[in-house]
């Protein structure tokens, strides 16, 4: 049963499989629903809310919810595999995968009783969409992939920079955690869509404050996931829901060849390069992102999402 927290956008469901999921809700109840899904490392927060308005003003009912290991939602029990197995592929046998993250987020619908939902993601959002996508296309009203892979290893890789910055030691302060923050996503934030340092900061702090247990073991536990679902190529060619993909050209954690590998997996799929994008969503590119994703969301629109009311 969904629960909230007084004074709080924040809600909490127990799913069935024992996880207790963070979410939050924006938009008229009535609305299409779209389920927006966030990367490594990302709390539902990394989804700005002057991007959630824009998406709620041109008619959408929003679900952002914290993946399992991230924000307020539960973080997994097993120990975190370690930097030599995590480079070396080699998943510990506890590891979940995104097989795993998918369910959750369609557990969630289950509990808020939406049958069909838009599903966007970024990054790891990106490959939990679309595992949702493959695995339960009755939940799948579209999907969106944002600068997101397939999990082929010869695609959609990091830079040698961007793979050190990411094993660097982890910050164990709040100043120390948004100073990591603007290093990396300056260095992520591409030519043409600079970060904010100021919005930045913020929501490094705001990050920090919500997050429920240890970021970098929750980390290292997503990454193992992606590492652990191994290349997701011939899953992708399964789905048959209307398919968006958008990256940046100067990507330096996913590589672009990740977004061509990915609309060429799945038939039909339109894909959008926005060009000096790189893998980051400013508010600066909100309104670009947000009028995408409707152009592609309206047409699939026309159909019943929801069993009753929230």
């Amino acid at each position: 049963m969904p629960e909230s927290v007084a004074g709080c956008g924040d809600r909490f469901v127990r799913l069935p499989n024992g996880f207790r999921i963070c979410y939050r809700l924006d938009g008229r109840p009535g609305d299409p629903p779209v389920l927006l899904l966030g990367g490594l490392g990302e709390d539902l927060t990394t989804w700005s809310q002057p991007f959630v308005t824009a998406l709620a003003s041109r008619g959408f009912s929003v679900i952002r919810m914290d993946n399992r290991d991230s924000g307020r939602s539960t973080f997994d029990s097993a120990p975190a595999p370690g930097t030599l197995r995590l480079l070396g592929g080699r998943p510990r046998a506890d590891a979940y995968t995104l097989t795993d993250n998918a369910a959750d987020g369609a557990q969630l619908l289950e509990c808020l009783g939406v049958d069909r939902a838009h599903l966007v993601g970024r990054s790891m959002g990106g490959m939990i969409a679309q595992t949702l996508a493959a695995q339960f296309p009755s939940r799948t009203a579209s999907l969106t992939s944002i600068y997101s892979t397939t999990g082929s290893p010869g695609v959609g890789g990091p830079s040698l920079k961007t793979m050190s910055m990411l094993a660097a030691a982890p910050p164990r302060t709040r100043l120390q955690a948004v100073q990591a923050h603007l290093r990396l996503t300056g260095h992520l934030a591409g030519l043409a869509y600079p970060m904010d340092e100021a919005a930045e900061a913020a929501h490094a702090v705001s990050t920090w404050n919500r997050t429920a247990g240890d970021a970098d073991a929750g980390m290292r536990r997503q990454m193992q996931a992606i590492r652990a679902s191994g290349d997701r190529t011939s899953e992708l060619r399964t789905i048959t829901a209307p398919t968006l993909v958008i990256n940046g050209d100067r990507d330096p954690l996913v590589h672009p060849s990740g977004g061509v590998a990915t609309a060429a997996a799945i038939a039909g799929s339109h894909h959008v390069v926005i060009p000096g994008m790189g893998h980051h969503l400013p508010d600066s590119l909100a309104d670009r992102i947000v009028e995408l994703i409707c152009a592609h969301l309206t047409p699939a629109s026309d159909h019943p999402h929801r069993r009753n009311s929230r």
